[in-house]
């Protein structure tokens, strides 16, 4: 073979390794797009952000959900961030509101409504402090899921817009998870005119109630409302006061209004049911005590008191009556158990310890106690009731 063809093949293999080399590479950047921005592409979120007119210190975000919780965070055209949301439970939001920074640009032009994850689980937005560490954007096809709106100027001209004043919020610094909150704002009208507005009362940004002022010019009337606490997590909650252009926060510090528990009544190698206090969304979970493999999960759970939750076992589990099996909360989703969070107490994990045989004997205990304290009540009301004589021997 002469050195031609000898060199002619060998470019034909470099050539062949070369381009086998550059599509290994683009798959191992395409397959890499989420981890550019930091993320996994597990978690879920959309958003829906209209055009509207404020007055550059509220925007309005039609629909927020979230399958994690988070945060939205506004962006300007050169992505620069103006401000961040509260944090946002999972599930969806509608209305939610962002307020401008102190001190921060207006909330003005076309701006960026990206949904972020809070990674951390503390409920703080830590993605500038971490330099984009944590707290990264939700997203959708390798891409932060965002919309874009543009926001103009009120006309100030126009006596119909302008808005009440929020002069101050007042609101419990405390409180707990079984009770019901006063929240008292006093709102003034600053304008040459009688104005009717609506006064909106949010949780976190949630919507809990909405009412209508009608004021006088200069007038200045309270507007009051009453907050269940029932259905909220404990920690650090926002309470915001909000007219068309104005509001005002105060945070209320909520704690479980009792030791968060789990109480095994019942079992048998089918089920579990169990009396649980827990303070947060989430589920109860029974784990085989030995292997650690978990056996079932109950249902979705809201913060509070629940009585008789049953925990079906897996068909495919098998539980001996002296199986030591254990009981524990969680908080998170029971469709995904595996993200959850276990629920602590005192830097101790809310659990407990039971076997079927032990649940057996002591409902056998509690039927015999039962019995014993009606034989008793029987006997006494026998001796009392005595051919109906008592007292009337003297006679």
């Amino acid at each position: 073979m002469s050195s031609r063809s000898i060199l002619g093949t060998i470019k034909r293999l470099v050539a062949i390794l070369l381009a086998i080399a550059i599509v290994l590479a683009a798959g191992i950047l395409i397959g890499q797009a989420p981890a550019i921005f930091g993320v996994e592409e597990d978690p879920e979120a959309s958003i829906t952000f209209e055009d509207q007119e404020g007055n550059g210190t509220v925007v309005a975000v039609d629909e927020v959900t979230l399958s994690d919780g988070g945060f939205v965070v506004l962006t300007d055209d050169d992505g620069e961030e103006l401000a961040v949301s509260a944090y946002l439970g999972e599930g969806t939001h509608e209305s939610v509101t962002v307020e401008q920074d102190e001190e921060g640009p207006e909330l003005l032009g076309s701006l960026t409504a990206t949904v972020h994850q809070d990674t951390t689980n503390d409920e703080t937005f830590a993605y500038d402090e971490t330099d984009g560490e944590e707290d990264h954007p939700y997203l959708a096809d390798g891409f932060p899921v965002s919309d874009t709106a543009t926001v103009t100027s009120e006309d100030d001209d126009d006596p119909m817009l302008d808005s009440f004043a929020v002069e101050s919020v007042d609101a419990p610094a405390t409180a707990t998870t079984n009770e019901t909150i006063t929240v008292v704002a006093e709102i003034e009208n600053p304008t040459d005119l009688e104005i009717q507005q609506p006064v909106e009362f949010r949780i976190d940004g949630e919507l809990v109630e909405q009412q209508t002022l009608d004021l006088e010019p200069g007038e200045s009337q309270e507007a009051s409302a009453q907050i269940d606490t029932r259905s909220l997590d404990s920690g650090e909650r926002t309470v915001g006061v909000y007219t068309a252009g104005d509001g005002a926060l105060e945070t209320v510090d909520l704690e479980f209004h009792t030791d968060p528990s789990v109480d095994v009544v019942d079992a048998d190698d089918d089920s579990v049911t169990a009396n649980v206090a827990i303070p947060a969304e989430g589920f109860v979970a029974v784990y085989d005590n030995e292997t650690d493999d978990r056996l079932g999960t109950s249902e979705q759970l809201e913060t509070g008191d629940h009585e008789n939750v049953t925990v079906e076992f897996d068909e495919n589990a098998t539980v001996e009556d002296d199986d030591e099996l254990r009981a524990a909360l969680y908080e998170g989703d029971p469709a995904d158990p595996d993200a959850a969070t276990t629920i602590e107490h005192d830097d101790e994990p809310v659990e407990t310890t039971f076997t079927l045989e032990d649940v057996a004997d002591e409902l056998e205990a509690d039927d015999e106690d039962d019995d014993e304290n009606d034989d008793d009540d029987s006997e006494t009301g026998d001796d009392s009731d005595d051919d109906g004589t008592d007292g009337d021997d003297d006679e």
